[in-house]
């Protein structure tokens, strides 16, 4: 069983900084990458910011420029730094991971539980 677990969330005033973190408590032998999906009230959920094996990163338009996302070196680790937040930025943010447990097996997306964050005056 792959567990996700995350931390970070929170609430913050607009303009400030908050930063998630997800760690993976298994190995992963075929990974593609980690990223943050997030879901606000009566939304769908988004991609927000991926970031690949390879180190290749890419964000939705909404918040290029604000936040960054990293990964420890030769860790299922990933953070999402994020900077200069908005009202709009209001979610539940999902950490996924993008791999599989056998070289052989298929691909599949593994999900952590969800943290809140609220960008709030």
């Amino acid at each position: 069983q792959v567990h996700l677990v995350e931390s970070g969330g929170g609430l913050v005033q607009p303009g400030g900084s908050l930063r998630l973190s997800c760690a993976v408590s298994s190995s992963i032998a075929r990974f593609v990458g980690m990223g943050w999906y997030r879901q606000a009230p009566g939304k769908q959920r988004e991609l927000v910011a991926f970031i690949t094996n390879s180190g290749s990163t890419n964000y939705v338009d909404s918040v290029k420029g604000r936040y960054i996302i990293s990964r420890e070196p030769f860790k299922f680790t990933v953070h999402l730094q994020m900077n200069s937040l908005k009202p709009e930025d209001t979610a539940v943010y999902y950490c996924n991971c993008r791999g599989s447990r056998d070289l052989s097996g298929p691909l599949q997306d593994y999900w952590g539980q969800g943290t809140q964050v609220t960008v709030s005056s």
